[in-house]
């Protein structure tokens, strides 16, 4: 669900908090039905039992004790009458009173014929409040009163007025209150534990984030849960490791640089003493090829980064000088936009990933390219624009890997070793930023070299 949060700390609070609201309102509302079913059978079922028992004892006492019952009873006249003539109901009883009817015939120890009238709220039927009639005032004249009649064994009527319990009110205030301030201790609650356990977590994401591009950050707290604890402790190892590869392969690196290029000099000095120019000048040719090969397979191999130190580059003066080599090969370059701030980058090495990519359009391009500058606060994009046939879109990715080459020839007027994008993605990655090629509106093709304004920390030097 799009409503959902993405992060782990907003499902986990979100999920937890619903749970939470659910329970409550589950928990409240079964309070609400306990609540009205104990006060029902406080004021229903116990006010039953107390005038069946009334009945029962005025109807086995003689006509003066009856008296004497009603005084000792505290009940006003009012309420219990002896006086009162049967009376002919005037309507149907509704079913609450038909309820209490029917409790009140369960109650009597012996059947006596009873019946219930419905009274109108006012003061000349109600009387005041009794311990039998609790309710009185205003509040009376919400109940719906009741004149309850019984036939006693000597014929006499016994009249007895009773309040059924008014409707139960809503939930108060206090219990709304409490309600709503448990369930925001839960959240709160909820809510710094998540944040306590996924805190972690992010902090070994943004570490995995930032190993590509320095090996060297100090290695994580192996604290919190065991598992996270666990998790830390594994990435550290692995950054460990990773270190000592690159390591290992910086030297032989090293080794590989000098070993291959002691032997092209040895190569080099033997071709003088040919007598065939010709042949002298091939192979001077394949060893200047050789070493180019070479130094492009370090340069990757460093992953785009060298021992130069980052500094304030004017990105206007960069693109003017690469377009000034560029006109010098022949390319007919155009520039476009400005930047209002130095970059903080490598200069030598963005340098170079500006000239692969204009080289690039360059020699398959048609030599027709547009260089557009565009400052951003915290990146800055060099657009690259040909006109030639471009690069399907399904090997616009490819192409960034080692030694692919779309083109069948592998001659070297044609181009180089296939390492030229994969050194510029490389360069272009250790500033942050990356290059990326998409198809051009009206043909040919575009790339897009972004280097981010703040520098990331600089990874581990490779010696070559």
């Amino acid at each position: 669900m799009k409503l959902l949060p993405r992060s782990l700390f907003g499902q986990v609070v979100f999920a937890t908090v619903v749970a939470v609201v659910v329970s409550q309102l589950v928990v409240a509302g079964v309070l609400l039905v306990e609540r009205e079913r104990l006060a029902r059978r406080v004021w229903g079922d116990e006010a039953a039992q107390r005038i069946a028992g009334f009945i029962g004892a005025i109807d086995a006492a003689s006509p003066v004790e009856r008296l004497r019952i009603i005084g000792t009873a505290g009940l006003h006249p009012g309420h219990a009458s002896l006086q009162e003539a049967w009376r002919k109901p005037q309507e149907p009883l509704p079913d609450e009173a038909s309820a209490f009817l029917d409790n009140l015939r369960k109650e009597l120890a012996r059947p006596v014929q009873v019946q219930a009238l419905v009274l109108r709220p006012d003061a000349s039927e109600a009387g005041p409040a009794s311990a039998m009639d609790p309710f009185g005032g205003a509040r009376r004249r919400q109940l719906r009163l009741l004149a309850v009649q019984a036939r006693l064994s000597d014929g006499a009527i016994l009249t007895l007025r009773h309040a059924l319990p008014p409707p139960l009110s809503g939930p108060s205030t206090h219990l709304l209150i409490a309600v709503a301030a448990l369930m925001a201790a839960a959240g709160a609650l909820a809510a710094w534990a998540v944040r306590r356990l996924t805190r972690p977590l992010q902090t070994l994401a943004c570490a995995a984030q930032g190993l590509a591009s320095d090996l060297d950050q100090p290695p994580l707290p192996e604290t919190g849960p065991a598992e996270v604890a666990l998790a830390a402790a594994s990435f550290n190892r692995m950054q460990q490791d990773l270190k000592r590869n690159l390591q290992t392969r910086s030297q032989a690196l090293a080794a590989v640089s000098h070993d291959l290029r002691l032997p092209i000099t040895r190569v080099r000095l033997r071709i003088e003493r040919l007598a065939d120019e010709a042949t002298r000048e091939a192979i001077e040719s394949d060893l200047v090829e050789m070493d180019r090969m070479i130094g492009n397979t370090l340069e990757f191999l460093r992953a785009g980064h060298s021992g130069e130190q980052p500094a304030r580059v004017d990105a206007n003066a960069l693109v003017e000088s690469v377009a000034e080599d560029m006109r010098a090969l022949g390319c007919q370059i155009r520039t476009h936009g400005q930047a209002g701030a130095p970059l903080l980058a490598r200069a030598q090495a963005v340098r170079r990933c500006l000239s692969n990519l204009v080289d690039n359009a360059r020699r398959y391009g048609g030599g027709d390219v547009d260089l557009t500058l565009r400052d951003g606060a915290e990146k800055i994009e060099f657009v690259v624009e040909d006109r030639g046939p471009g690069i399907p879109q399904s090997e616009q990715e490819r192409v960034f890997e080692p030694y692919v080459r779309l083109e069948a020839s592998r001659a070297r007027h044609t181009g180089g070793t296939g390492l030229g994008l994969a050194i510029a993605r490389a360069i272009a990655r250790g500033h942050g930023g990356d290059v990326a090629f998409e198809s051009r509106e009206g043909g040919g093709l575009r790339a897009i070299l972004t280097i981010r304004r703040v520098l990331p920390t600089v990874p581990p030097q490779f010696v070559g």
